[in-house]
């Protein structure tokens, strides 16, 4: 038998801080191989947002049979100052198991693993959908994942994302969507001059805060039947000018926007382009993923099933929080996420219940089984 705890201490062992490559990947490689899985890795991608290694493992069930898959990710956010243990030594404390990843999400793989250890292959096709790009710019994970995927004509039917979904207790909440994001960048450009003489310049400050004004003055929608609404958030204002007598040449900002299914990071980046234009005001965009929603339906109750089985919850269908690769997963099958408590990630002393390893293998290993029927 596999236990989980273990997997999740080796794993949180191998340091991989975003863009993870490496060890890591060797670790779990082993880990898989004795199940029966064949491993495909790659490494994709060049500084500053690569390289980046990922992993598609699959264990081939019977012809014509259902092809399930686990996906995450094993890079982590920096570990910070401040914890009581090493981050990256894996330690019990109590009831606890702390490290780097214990919730994001390596004790999730862990999991995982340990489930698939309890499905019998005759059962249907099983693979890990592996990246050491989710907690960075996201550039050459998942989507170069999904290009060898197709590559090898192995798209799976249904796709479980091990994100940390649960909030009070393990079992509580269920992702079946997400909003989509959007980030711009903002430039006002003047003319840079004395202060004493404000005729012979031209400043872009007053400007971009009137810009700046009007976009946090809109109410992009009231929400949607499964999306809470659509937020946008200054989230920087930079000048620079260290000079008190200079009025500056140029003003610049940021916004990010969480949007739901009324909108598109198209429409949202059109929109701000023209208020910027008023302002004389020049717009960079990025959007990082659309908004996305996995409807209730056979996937779904398989999950809460397996999580009432085992936790005696109903768990809440919800889109809340961040993005995640389900938004690029999506693309391939029906893709829902469900995970561990989130309470501690990416804080100082992350932390998982190991009691909540051990149930959360036996949900996954539930969750296979039913989907592969």
């Amino acid at each position: 038998m596999f236990d989980p705890v273990l997997l999740a201490e080796q794993l949180i062992d191998c340091e991989s801080v975003t863009p993870a490559t490496g060890a890591v990947f060797d670790c779990l490689a082993a880990m898989l191989e004795p199940l029966g899985f064949t491993i495909h890795r790659f490494v994709a991608g060049e500084a500053p947002d690569g390289p980046v290694e990922n992993m598609f493992a699959i264990r081939q069930g019977p012809q014509g049979s259902r092809h399930f898959a686990f996906a995450g990710h094993l890079d982590v956010v920096p570990a910070g100052e401040g914890w009581t243990s090493g981050p990256f030594k894996a330690e019990r404390r109590g009831e606890l198991l702390y490290g780097r990843g214990a919730v994001d999400m390596k004790g999730s793989i862990a999991a995982m693993v340990a489930a698939v250890a309890d499905v019998p292959a005759e059962a249907g096709t099983l693979s890990f959908i592996i990246t050491g790009d989710e907690e960075g710019p996201a550039r050459f994970g998942t989507v170069p994942l999904i290009e060898l995927i197709r590559e090898l004509k192995a798209e799976p039917d249904l796709c479980l994302v091990g994100e940390p979904t649960s909030v009070h207790r393990l079992g509580d909440m269920v992702k079946i969507g997400r909003r989509g994001s959007v980030n711009m960048w903002i430039t006002c450009k003047g003319a840079q001059g004395h202060v004493a003489y404000p005729h012979l310049a031209d400043n872009p400050i007053p400007r971009l805060i009137a810009l700046l004004a009007e976009l946090d003055a809109l109410v992009l929608d009231g929400g949607s039947k499964w999306f809470q609404p659509s937020n946008l958030e200054v989230t920087d204002l930079e000048v620079g000018n260290k000079a008190t007598n200079v009025i500056p040449a140029e003003a610049r900002a940021r916004i990010s926007i969480r949007f739901n299914d009324q909108h598109s990071g198209a429409t949202l980046v059109a929109m701000v382009e023209e208020i910027a234009r008023r302002h004389k005001g020049d717009v960079r965009a990025v959007i990082s993923g659309e908004s996305f929603i996995t409807l209730p339906g056979a996937f779904s109750t398989i999950i809460a099933e397996a999580v009432k089985a085992e936790t005696g919850l109903d768990p809440e269908l919800s889109t809340s929080g961040g993005t995640s690769d389900a938004r690029f997963l999506r693309a391939v099958c029906p893709v829902v996420e469900f995970g561990l408590c989130n309470a501690t990630m990416h804080k100082t002393d992350e932390a998982v219940a190991m009691a909540d390893l051990h149930v959360l293998q036996r949900i996954y290993t539930r969750i296979a089984i039913s989907a592969l029927s």
